[in-house]
């Protein structure tokens, strides 16, 4: 008896708090890396956008 709970003590390393913790910083990063691959493509539709006239260009462009 008392070997399984010293295995089940030791199998408890990490609380519910940190590893919730360890997946938004994961989330987070995974995140983060997104955003800068996909920067330079959102500068450039912004370009395109501005350059079109933005949103009260609906007169011009139907």
């Amino acid at each position: 008896m008392s070997d399984c709970r010293s295995r089940r003590r030791r199998r408890a390393r990490m609380s519910g708090r940190q590893l919730l913790l360890l997946q938004a910083a994961l989330a987070g990063g995974v995140v983060t890396a997104l955003v800068i691959k996909e920067l330079p493509g959102i500068m450039r539709e912004l370009r395109i956008f501005r350059m079109t006239g933005g949103p009260g260009a609906n007169r011009r462009y139907p």
